[in-house]
């Protein structure tokens, strides 16, 4: 007698959504991309002249990113916060084509996949592909934003790369300008001399306080914190190379009025 062939296993509607996502090895890409280089980007003149529909087409028009993730990679973050903040707008920043490419039609299959969940229908997360060391105000107006999150940047090891780091006084102006009152800033490395120099620079810089992690779970942040920790590629390297991760957050202060 003939073997019996073994059934197929059913599929799951996971499964299905599986199959709609990009894979990442037709996105290829180096790991990092030099942020004082001439990226040949296109950059709105200022937050004005955005169309943030063509961006969040099933989102009431109006509506502003609230959330940045900065040096987005793969989306992890991005993707995580949205169906935690569906009311919210989530932009994601990547300097990268082809990363940024990939994070793009990741969101396109997510949407399509879940269009009839009103959590977790990715209508509130997008990507833009910019270099937010020159150009972020011209993406947010002052006060607009509630988080902004540098998960995992490059480290630039060479001192005389330090300059190419994503904290800096200079930069930490503009962090300061577009990030309202009470946002936090949620830095995480596996580099301890890199998260020192994030902590060390947003402790001494005038308009952040810092704000321990058991803080923010009080608040209610706690699922934020956890996505810092976990959702990006980053992260899950760290993990399974059994690694430590270093957590920084910072919140904006209040500057009393004369």
């Amino acid at each position: 007698m003939g073997k019996r062939k073994r059934a197929a296993p059913e599929q799951t509607p996971q499964d299905e959504d599986q199959k709609l996502l990009p894979q990442k090895r037709f996105y290829r890409q180096r790991a990092h991309a030099n942020p004082f280089s001439d990226h040949t980007l296109d950059y709105p003149k200022s937050p004005q002249h955005i169309d943030w529909q063509a961006h969040y087409p099933g989102v009431d028009p109006g509506k502003k990113p609230e959330y940045a993730d900065i040096g987005c990679g793969f989306g992890g973050l991005s993707i995580a916060l949205a169906p935690l903040f569906p009311d919210s707008l989530i932009l994601g920043m990547e300097i990268r084509v082809q990363v940024s490419q990939y994070v793009k039609d990741r969101i396109t299959a997510l949407r399509t996949a879940n269009t009839g969940d009103p959590k977790a229908h990715y209508q509130n997360v997008s990507i833009v592909r910019a270099n937010a060391m020159k150009f972020l105000p011209n993406y947010f107006e002052k006060a607009s934003l509630s988080a902004l999150f540098f998960l995992f940047p490059d480290p630039h090891f060479k001192v005389r790369k330090h300059k190419a780091r994503i904290i800096s006084p200079t930069l930490l102006a503009e962090y300061a300008f577009v990030l309202r009152p009470g946002g936090i800033v949620y830095t995480i490395t596996d580099v301890k001399d890199l998260h020192d120099w994030m902590r060390t620079h947003l402790e001494n810089f005038p308009l952040f306080e810092p704000v321990s992690e058991e803080e923010l779970r009080v608040e209610g942040k706690g699922e934020v914190v956890d996505a810092v920790y976990t959702s990006t590629e980053e992260g899950k390297k760290v993990e399974r190379n059994n690694g430590e991760k270093w957590l920084a957050c910072f919140r904006r202060i209040e500057v009393p009025r004369v």
